[in-house]
């Protein structure tokens, strides 16, 4: 198999276990290969011999022999590794800024929420994540590098990187612990972030009781570790609700997404989690622009708008939400925070790094204040309005060429799609095609895209009326229906209830 195949965008993912239906394609031997591609990059870019290098993984199963067979490569060409054990995305970027570890590179072993037969591989330098163009380097130079004899060492650098958030949450509240006197459960769905609990909240204050699946088990035998998803939200609901906590925090297996719960169980993730930060970014910075990708709601455009601040709605992929943060505050527009739905979130502050601890700790930095003044986070999204009704279809789209067939299809919803009275395009998007829907079909909006990395066309569709999507969903599939290798299934399903 060419190791290209596993390129994802700026990440590397592949099948790590063999399972009735997938064949295992990143083993030891295609991250010994990596390895390499990896030293020939950090070598392009000029960095100097002999490297250091952090790795770590977090709770899948196959983290410790994909390492293994790194460490090796890395350990023959003279590199120094530091071996981080458990460990989470964003602290490997850290291992790169600590002066104590001052790593030229840091490797993360994770294939975030996808299901436990899959691993993959980020990598930081100093100066931010590894983008597509590194990805394609680094598996397309693998070929052997320079021999000598390098040093492997233990290190622990979650730690390291939970008493730096100590400390910025202390600075951030001005005061040694914050968080006395507030119950906090955590679920970590047993990937990397069960640390959270002990070595920041209990350290802060915090009681922990009733925190849920903080032991790392790369079957994640509860749930899916994914704050976008629905059995996974309702479990840390159920968590707050139960145990009466002041907040519920929720992971994803290696920590680079987070979502809370509130007192009451209201959900404060996808467009409810962009305006809790968003609020508190235009607190801090008046006026900031906030980039989000396409899948927003209306409503938030709206609830940015009257803080005082503005959206830009750019392309789905948390990079390219990053990279357009960055390239907006080089073109001299202040930007603050970017935030995709899915619940990656970088600030500014904290190197444009996405980062679900982070996120909690802006929170917690927010939370004794609003206690003091009895005001809850949801307060933050009150003047959020939510819709009546959403909805989410996927459909696969059949044949090599899909990505072709699915903008083919894109164009014919642009074109076609405005003949029908209650259906305007809206030009405030860059990614498929978005329409805002008015009578006879109600008020809201609908989104065509394509999925970033799967054969998938993605319909998003909201309204403030209930019982229209269902009236619009028979104009969709009369369009749909015309292109035989785009599966109907889900919407026929749909239009059956």
């Amino acid at each position: 198999m060419e190791l290209t195949k596993l390129q994802n965008g700026s990440d590397i993912r592949g099948i790590a276990i063999n399972t009735e239906d997938n064949v295992k394609n990143l083993g030891a031997e295609e991250a010994r290969l990596i390895a390499q591609g990896i030293l020939n990059w950090l070598a392009n870019k000029g960095v100097e011999r002999p490297f250091k290098i952090g790795i770590g993984h977090d709770s899948r199963l196959t983290g410790p022999e994909l390492k293994t067979a790194m460490i090796e490569v890395f350990k023959a060409a003279g590199c120094k590794v530091l071996d981080f054990g458990l460990a989470t995305t964003p602290a490997l970027f850290m291992a790169t800024q600590f002066e104590e570890f001052a790593c030229d590179a840091g490797i993360m072993l994770t294939a975030s929420h996808l299901p436990f037969y899959f691993n993959g591989i980020k990598i930081f330098s100093q100066v931010s994540g590894a983008e597509k163009n590194d990805i394609a380097y680094i598996l397309t130079h693998t070929e052997a590098s320079e021999s000598a004899e390098g040093t492997v060492q233990q290190a622990d650098l979650l730690s390291r990187y939970a008493a730096d958030l100590v400390e910025k949450i202390q600075r951030g509240s001005g005061s040694q612990q914050p968080l006395k006197g507030l119950k906090i459960v955590v679920d970590a769905g047993n990937g990397a972030g069960g640390y959270f609990a002990d070595k920041v909240l209990a350290v802060l204050g915090a009681d922990t009781t009733g925190s849920q699946f903080l032991e790392p088990d790369g079957n994640f035998p509860n749930h899916i570790p994914n704050p976008d998803n629905k059995e996974a939200m309702n479990s840390i609901k159920q968590a707050v609700l139960d145990n009466q906590a002041d907040l519920g925090v929720i992971f994803d297996t290696d920590v680079d997404r987070s979502a809370i719960v509130s007192t009451d169980g209201q959900m404060i993730n996808r467009n409810n989690l962009i305006a809790v930060l968003s609020a508190i970014v235009l607190q801090e910075h008046p006026g900031s622009t906030i980039v989000t990708n396409s899948p927003t709601s209306d409503h938030l455009k709206r609830f940015i708008e009257e803080k005082g601040g503005k959206q830009y709605r750019y392309i789905s992929g948390y990079r390219n939400v990053i990279n357009k943060a960055i390239e907006l505050n080089h073109e001299g527009i202040d930007c603050q925070l970017a935030i995709e739905t899915s619940s990656h979130a970088a600030f500014k502050e904290n190197y444009f790094l996405d980062d679900g601890a982070y996120v909690i700790a802006k929170v917690l930095m927010l939370l004794p204040k609003l206690q003091k003044e009895n005001r809850d986070l949801t307060d933050l999204m009150a003047e959020l309005e939510q819709p009546v009704e959403t909805l989410e279809i996927r459909y696969t789209i059949k044949g090599e060429n899909y990505k072709e067939i699915g903008q083919q299809m894109i164009e014919k919803f642009r074109g076609e799609l405005p003949k029908q009275a209650g259906f305007v395009e809206n030009p405030e998007n860059q990614e498929g095609v978005r329409f805002s829907v008015k009578d006879p079909y109600g008020k809201g909006w609908m989104l065509l895209r394509l999925s970033l990395h799967e054969p998938l066309l993605v319909m998003q569709v909201e309204n403030d009326q209930a019982g229209q999507i269902q009236k619009q969903l028979p104009i969709f599939r009369e369009l749909l229906a015309q292109e035989s290798n785009i599966d109907l299934k889900k919407l026929d399903q749909q239009l059956a209830k």
